[in-house]
């Protein structure tokens, strides 16, 4: 059933209803809304997991488990989860895990080459709005078609980075070379076709790893595949419908969203996996400059993350190409029910002092980053009050009662803020103007109305700012 159409009195109906809290919550209605909101795991409720409640476990997992299975590649803390999303748009519910993207070798690369392109992939690291976007997987292909080669290179690759794997190669005996150099990392098998998807799939279960299913441009060859692999008791598989370049751009977004929406709407058999996409084939393109080549990939990543891949693969590493990518999964993979925030409370900028002047922001993450970027920026040694908003901006949470003055003056008392400083000034945002007033009568702080914008407090605070008003 979609995640959308549950609702807590379903699932509450299976669970023990003894109320006996060992999940944490006070009872099992409690319980059952957490569940239906993904916050908790059944495996949480102790007295399901009793042999004898294994049908109850078992129906509610039939209504809870995602429409996309969840795929695990890699072990330890790099492991990645690929899928296990539950709804085909985004403010339906949430999508829970961001698709990967994987940089690519060739086992015909030259040292140099190889070991740039792994450094960048281990080296790629922005911080944006309190989360550090980084690059996920290194995809090892065979150009050679020699075995003894991919082995080589799937354990140099293995040495120089901790990040999950994907070995590409349509050949079994030089798939299982690869397999050899790196099995216990848990890699991502490419991939299994209709003529070698039985020895692929010995190799997955020898290697107990997740298998690619490829069938490029074929949707039914593509669904039978998966099936058979199935019924051959491959249960991680991950679906390749296979990627156009950029001129047909049309079809690809029409394959992605045929699969997806037949994987959680229809709920049809076979196709409720993760999706891959080759960005890559922009390169199999003409063109005179590789430049080009670069700029019709990242047209096409940006394409198939927005159409419901779980994993993209890429060979080009310019910055400009990869960081819209990154900045555009993050955007989606937040949680729409949730605003992006920070932890309120006071925050030092810089070295202040007693004499330093204090400033008031939401806990909107990029209000929070901005103000804060802002402040560092114009080098203003300062206390940044960060107040609990519920995660709205400054305008918002004054428009909506999520900041008000009783809530400012709350956070002054819990920060004690008045211990770090002499003065008793506060400078709140302008945007916050109207609760000036009532700020300084509820704290017996002086309020001052600062800057619309935080791009201002630098020559406000240097013309304006008097933390000892006469008086």
């Amino acid at each position: 059933m979609p995640a959308k159409e549950l609702s807590p009195i379903e699932i509450y109906r299976g669970l023990p209803g003894t109320n006996c809290k060992d999940c944490g919550e006070a009872n099992c209605m409690a319980f059952a809304a957490k569940l239906v909101n993904r916050e908790a795991t059944l495996e949480e409720c102790k007295p399901l997991l009793d042999p004898g409640k294994a049908e109850s476990y078992n129906k509610l997992w039939a209504l809870l488990k995602p429409a996309v299975k969840a795929v695990e590649v890699g072990v330890g803390d790099n492991k990645l989860i690929l899928g296990g999303e539950y709804v085909l748009y985004r403010h339906e519910f949430t999508y829970f895990h961001q698709p990967a993207m994987a940089v690519d070798v060739g086992d015909e690369m030259g040292d140099e080459e190889f070991e740039t392109r792994v450094h960048v992939l281990n080296d790629f690291s922005y911080d944006y709005i309190g989360m550090k976007l980084s690059l996920d997987m290194l995809a090892v292909r065979s150009t050679s078609g020699d075995p003894s080669k991919f082995g080589e290179a799937v354990k140099k690759a293995a040495e120089l980075t901790r990040k999950p794997l994907m070995l590409c190669a349509l050949d079994p005996a030089v798939m299982e070379a690869g397999l050899d150099a790196a099995a216990d990392r848990r890699p991502l098998i490419y991939a299994a076709t209709r003529d070698n998807w039985q020895k692929m799939a010995e190799l997955a279960l020898k290697h107990s790893c997740p298998l690619v299913a490829s069938s490029p441009m074929d949707l039914d060859g593509l669904k039978s595949l998966a099936l058979t692999l199935e019924a051959y008791g491959i249960k991680d598989i991950v679906l390749d419908p296979g990627t156009a370049p950029t001129e047909y751009m049309g079809a690809n977004l029409d394959t992605f969203t045929i699969l997806r929406w037949d994987a959680i709407n229809g709920e049809e058999e076979g196709l409720g996996y993760p999706l891959m996409g080759a960005p890559i084939a922009a390169w199999t393109a003409p063109a005179e400059d590789p430049v080009l080549h670069e700029w019709s990939e990242a047209q096409l990543a940006a394409a198939l993350i927005t159409r419901f891949t779980d994993i993209i693969v890429v060979h080009g590493i310019s910055g400009w190409a990869l960081l819209p990518q990154v900045f555009l999964r993050s955007n989606l993979y937040t949680d729409p029910r949730k605003p992006v925030s920070v932890e309120a409370g006071l925050m030092p900028i810089g070295n202040p002092t007693e004499d330093s002047p204090v400033l008031l922001t939401t806990n909107f993450a990029l209000t929070y980053y901005t103000v804060a970027s802002d402040i560092e920026g114009a080098k203003v040694d300062s206390y940044l009050l960060v107040v609990d908003s519920e995660g709205m901006s400054v305008e918002s949470a004054v428009a909506g009662r999520k900041m008000t003055a009783e809530t400012v003056a709350e956070a002054i008392t819990n920060s004690k803020v008045s211990e770090k400083v002499k003065h008793r000034s506060l400078i709140i945002p302008g945007r916050a103007a109207r609760l000036s007033g009532e700020i300084q009568e509820l704290s017996g702080w002086n309020v001052a109305v600062g800057p619309m914008d935080s791009s201002g407090i630098a020559s406000y605070v240097s013309d304006k700012w008097k933390p000892y008003p006469e008086g």
